[in-house]
């Protein structure tokens, strides 16, 4: 009989805190990659660890929200549209 190992999940605490970004414009998922990379570089996307949770919704860490922005205002295909702390709260 196999046992059932309890994976520990993260205390609220513990857990990253993301803001999303509603992106515009005509751009792939490698476009808005790689004007990041441009920007803040490996070190900084590390950091803010950008997630596409849809199409144009992009996940990241809330304390790199600035400079994210800023690496897609230096971009001349994507601009974001709202952020909010919650996808739902984008929709507004």
């Amino acid at each position: 009989m196999k046992s059932k190992i309890k994976l520990k999940s993260l205390k609220p605490t513990q857990r990253e805190k993301k803001h999303y970004l509603l992106l515009k414009g005509n751009f792939s998922k490698q476009d808005a990659e790689k004007a990041i990379l441009d920007y803040i570089g490996i070190l900084g996307y590390a950091k803010a660890a950008p997630i596409f949770v849809k199409n144009n919704i992009l996940a990241v860490n809330r304390n790199y929200v600035n400079e994210i922005k800023a690496s897609f205002a230096m971009s001349e295909k994507i601009s974001v549209a709202r952020i909010s702390g919650t996808i739902r709260g984008l929709g507004k």
